[in-house]
């Protein structure tokens, strides 16, 4: 099944000179330094308007913290300059609870930075629909296809729904309007309460909406969660459905089936890396209270905070002790037996993993 925007895989190899410094550092910590991250999630507020069944981040409590507007769009600067290509806006809470998130997208882009955002779409207001111009892709999590399901799902009242449909509708009208080059999508987990309404939610999404793609997913267990009820879901059997939802696929609108991630979720343990490459490299989280961490697995692990943009630029936080010490952690004590199954780096692990240990034969003959 085609996966135009390379979903069920990454998009390290178009970073060549990124990697090839990455891979060069070895265990010299003077090298680990200068290497600044292509990608950070951020969350600009921790409070949500859902209690989703699956949330991963429930055991940070939805804390009603907000990134300072301010400080943000300095730091924004900052990470531009120092090498960060792009961000995605999500987080521990719903990033457009956010009161001055238009503002934030457009010093985002302004910092040389490309601006996502996943969402539940139910505050999409008029005001944020004004910076589609300045954002590359909006996903929103809409993980039923009916709104009695959706409403036991996000834990929210079943209009809800229809809003957020509403919503999708008007960006996806201002979207062909203006001729905008951002990308329109939806997610959803597959679930036991949601798995014989995939092909509806296809539907909506292509017929009713409009949008470019809907992906739909596989569980996974975050270690820290306080959920735990999706943590034996076995996909075995529903790897089929990615050939009935690919009847759905048209020129402009892809169901993106993610599959080949199912099979990993299947394969366990046995066709994993030894230890983590991406981290504390490639990517970062920035927590609604300011907090850096380098993976979104270990949030409020200590051993992953680096420090806090609210008392430190992002150059000596990214340069600092902590970072130091969790760049040897992660080298000589991490086993990654403890990290989340098909974490959000695992396939930029499989492909660090078998450039530096050489696992495709003859690779000088290219």
């Amino acid at each position: 099944m085609s996966d135009t925007y390379g979903i069920d895989s990454h998009k390290l190899m178009y970073h060549p000179a990124r990697t090839a410094q990455l891979l060069e550092v070895g265990n010299d910590w003077e090298k680990a330094k200068q290497v600044y991250p292509i990608y950070i999630e951020i969350s600009p507020v921790g409070a949500c308007n859902h209690r989703c069944t699956f949330c991963a981040v429930d055991y940070i409590g939805y804390q009603s913290v907000m990134l300072d507007a301010e400080i943000l769009k300095a730091r924004l600067a900052e990470m531009g300059a120092l090498g960060v290509k792009s961000v995605m806006y999500a987080g521990e809470g719903e990033p457009l609870l956010h009161k001055k998130i238009d503002e934030i997208v457009i010093a985002t882009k302004e910092a040389g930075i490309d601006v996502a955002f996943t969402t539940n779409g139910v505050a999409m207001t008029e005001r944020f629909l004004q910076t589609l111009p300045h954002i590359s892709w909006i996903k929103v999590s809409l993980n039923a296809g009916t709104a009695a399901s959706y409403a036991k799902i996000h834990q929210t009242k079943e209009v809800d729904f229809e809003r957020v449909i509403a919503n999708l509708k008007r960006a996806v009208a201002m979207k062909k309007a203006q001729n905008l080059n951002c990308t329109i999508g939806a997610q959803s987990l597959l679930l036991p309460e949601n798995m014989n309404e995939m092909e509806t939610l296809a539907q909506i999404c292509r017929d009713e909406i409009g949008l470019d793609y809907l992906v739909i997913k596989p569980y996974s267990q975050h270690l820290s969660s306080d959920t735990r009820i999706y943590s034996d879901l076995d996909y075995s059997a529903l790897i089929h459905l990615g050939e009935r939802l690919a009847a759905y696929n048209t020129d402009s609108f892809q169901v993106i089936f993610r599959g080949h991630t199912m099979k990993k979720t299947l394969a366990k343990e046995s066709t994993r890396y030894p230890r983590c490459y991406a981290t504390p490299f490639v990517w970062a989280y920035l927590m609604a209270n300011g907090a850096l961490y380098g993976c979104s697995a270990y949030l409020l692990d200590k051993r992953f905070e680096y420090g806090n943009i609210n008392q430190s630029t992002f150059k000596d936080i990214w340069e600092s002790e902590q970072r130091r010490q969790n760049f040897h952690f992660i080298r000589d004590q991490l086993d990654i037996k403890d990290c989340r199954v098909n974490c959000r780096m695992d396939e930029v692990n499989r492909y660090l993993h078998r450039i530096d240990q050489h696992l495709v034969p003859h690779v000088n003959f290219i």
